[in-house]
């Protein structure tokens, strides 16, 4: 009975997945055909998104967008802030707490404390709202933003997991995806996240062509780099390197509140052996309760060396416990940020300032 239960539930899901696709379906086709209407905004908009539930790395590509345009360009941040308790539209400053924002925009105003970073469940609104109170705005990004087609962003990134293609997937529940993968025709920019360093040639053209992309868009590959663990709390005294947790055999315990953690865990398996992960389910708001698990798990590795190492969005949820946390000085958080394959990272941010510059509200080209 237990190895057929999973095949049975599948079965009972599989026709709310075509219910739920259809349905998903005619919204779609409601806005292709003009019913339901996007709205244009004059202003550079670029959004980032996915198909797949989750773990594609939108957070790292909009700091790598950040980074790229906001040496010339005064830029905001939309994001809808998942699991906020706060409603409609916020800006946020240093000392929002996560809980009013959610962890992907309280990570990305902590690390780029100069760049407007707003949450609204309503972009159209939270548009609107950011031309208003920022009137010398010059470019905004909307993250996790290709299913709200009430925005018609100039392009539009389409994020896909190199190893979770979306042709072999199902919508939800039965598989993985928001919407059908035909909509993938949608985006400017198709990008392939967390692929390997080194892909060969002939691999990328037949997964290219597999997925049978537009003669108009674009396809980039990125890898996934992890930074060197940073201490959750700036009081740490304790310096800790990739090379120094090898050398010294130190034990770690890897806390999680990611869709995916599979890929971290495999990279932090090759520095050590003795090895745990507590794994809690994507965008987790810990309690105290979990602070003791986890402060108990620790206790149980060996050696009298043992650290506690997190993710840089759950460093955001995490924060907050500085004052009750048992062993504040064992915590450290993981940083990573994306790197373009050879080469491709010059033409993506070039066809990125290409349409800004022209859609700029100071451009000749723009106001013609």
């Amino acid at each position: 009975m237990g190895e057929r239960a999973p095949f049975i539930i599948k079965i009972l899901l599989y026709p709310l997945s075509i219910i739920y696709g259809l349905v998903v379906g005619i919204r779609n086709k409601l806005f292709d055909i003009s019913v339901l209407k996007s709205k244009e905004f004059p202003i550079p908009i670029i959004s980032v998104g996915n198909i797949t539930v989750g773990g594609t790395g939108k957070t790292p590509h909009i700091e790598y967008l950040i980074e790229l345009l906001s040496k010339e360009y005064k830029v905001a941040v939309l994001s809808r802030g998942y699991k906020r308790k706060s409603r409609d539209f916020v800006i946020a400053n240093i000392n929002t707490p996560v809980s009013q924002i959610g962890d992907e925009p309280w990570q990305l105003k902590e690390k780029y404390p100069n760049v407007t970073i707003a949450v609204d469940r309503n972009r159209v609104r939270g548009i609107e709202r950011l031309m208003k109170e920022l009137p010398d705005l010059d470019i905004i990004l909307l993250d996790d933003a290709f299913q709200h087609r009430y925005v018609k962003p100039g392009i539009s990134i389409l994020l896909i997991d190199y190893s979770r293609p979306i042709l072999k997937d199902h919508i939800m529940p039965y598989g993985w995806l928001r919407e059908s993968s035909s909509e993938r025709f949608r985006a400017d920019i198709i990008l392939f996240s967390k692929s390997p360093e080194i892909i060969k040639p002939i691999d990328r053209r037949v997964l290219v062509k597999h997925l049978d992309v537009l003669a108009n868009q674009h396809v980039y590959f990125t890898s996934i780099a992890y930074c060197e663990p940073q201490p959750v709390f700036t009081d740490t005294q304790l310096e800790i390197t990739y090379k120094k947790i090898a050398a010294e055999n130190y034990s770690i315990l890897l806390v999680t509140g990611i869709a995916n953690p599979a890929p971290l865990k495999a990279e932090l398996e090759k520095y050590t052996d003795n090895f745990k992960m507590i794994s809690y389910p994507d965008h987790h708001f810990f309690t105290q309760n979990d602070l003791r698990k986890i402060h108990n798990e620790l206790e149980t590795l060996p050696g009298d060396k043992k650290i506690i190492l997190t993710t840089e969005k759950d460093m955001a949820r995490l924060k907050e416990f500085a004052s009750i946390m048992l062993g504040p000085n064992q915590w450290f958080y993981i940083p990573i940020h994306i790197a373009f394959h050879p080469t491709e990272d010059e033409s993506f941010n070039k066809y990125i300032f290409h349409y800004v510059k022209n859609n700029n509200r100071n451009s000749i080209l723009y106001k013609k």
